[in-house]
């Protein structure tokens, strides 16, 4: 059975500057640094993965790179699990973004790119082919690899792990460094926990 421990990355620049981040590259935090040090020593005392797969976005890919240190394992760096590419937005005070790219009437289709962004439905389907890829090679064997990626690529790879249909509005919560801890065994798929946080406890 693969067990997949998924990861957001810890607190962002973005995140305290309020931007619409997406696809704009920023750094963690000093908090967000540290936050990932305690996510990693936590993952290291209870999950050591064998391996971690990451994305390139410095957000992550620092994140990745400190729970690697601690486990001793090897990350390799997956764009097919890059956050939603939000286009023109990326990058922008959300109070600007919101001028300037409003929502269309009606709400956001499943196909709609407005502001030069990824479709829901291309979003889709780059979570169910990193999915679809992952349960090939990986779900009749016995490992644990540990994922760190965004909270809306975890939302849509989430919809993707429960087949649920695109135009759902079902969510999960993904807080800074916020674990979440999936099995896949041919067919069979069972959450086991999701955006566990308690490593935090000392510092928020």
């Amino acid at each position: 059975m693969l067990e997949l421990l998924v990861v957001r990355h810890g607190q962002s620049v973005a995140d305290i500057e309020n931007r619409f981040e997406g696809r704009a590259d920023f750094e963690l935090t000093a908090l967000g640094i540290e936050q990932a040090t305690c996510a990693a020593q936590f993952i290291k005392n209870y999950y050591q993965p064998h391996f971690i797969i990451s994305s390139p976005l410095k957000r992550a890919r620092k994140t990745a790179e400190i729970i690697a240190a601690a486990c001793e394992v090897e990350v390799v760096f997956e764009e097919e699990i890059m956050e939603w590419n939000n286009g023109l937005l990326a990058g922008l005070p959300r109070e600007e973004g919101n001028r300037k790219f409003p929502m269309p009437p009606g709400g956001r289709r499943p196909y709609d790119t407005f502001a030069d962004t990824e479709s829901y439905i291309q979003f889709r389907a780059r979570a169910e082919t990193f999915l679809s890829k992952l349960a090939d090679q990986y779900s009749e064997t016995d490992k644990r690899i540990c994922m760190v990626s965004h909270g809306e690529f975890i939302n849509m790879l989430f919809r993707s792990f429960l087949r649920l249909p695109i135009n759902m509005d079902i969510s999960i919560a993904s807080g800074d460094t916020g674990i979440h801890l999936w099995k896949m065994a041919g067919d069979q798929r069972e959450i086991i926990f999701a955006n566990y946080q308690e490593h935090l406890r000392d510092i928020l």
